[in-house]
């Protein structure tokens, strides 16, 4: 009897394991994230007229333009320092690259909806690595 029980609690175990990677893997990862430039501002970034007409690019633009010294201080993880030699997220915002990321998009929005509800950037870096990070 022990015998037909064991396949069972094999199967049990291996589901379990795959459970837990699968939530490991999705609170995402911790990201090395840039210190703020002293005195940073949002002079770089597109201004309205210059922003791509995609959908959520306005609102994110403004918002990037709205908290320079936040975003200068963010990783952005669509890994753009990789393949674009982005800085800081607030530098996807000096072209047209964030109108065509939601990642950049994303992160943008949520880094000043909690920095308006008075997150400080520890606490906005932590958001954005769980909710972003691979």
């Amino acid at each position: 009897m022990s015998g037909a029980k064991s396949p069972w609690l094999v199967a049990a175990a291996g589901v379990a394991a795959l459970a837990g990677t699968l939530v490991l893997a999705r609170t995402g990862r911790a990201a090395t994230h840039p210190e703020p430039r002293p005195g940073v501002t949002a002079e770089r970034v597109l201004p309205p007229a210059a922003v791509p007409h995609t959908p959520g690019a306005a609102e994110a633009y403004a918002a990037a333009r709205g908290a320079p010294q936040i975003l200068d201080g963010i990783y952005c993880h669509c890994d753009c320092s990789r393949h674009s030699g982005h800085r800081s997220l607030l530098t996807c915002f000096e072209s047209e690259h964030a109108s065509h990321c939601d990642i950049c998009m994303g992160e943008a929005m949520l880094a000043t909806r909690l920095a308006a509800q008075g997150s400080g950037l520890a606490g906005i870096r932590q958001a954005i690595d769980a909710q972003y990070g691979r």
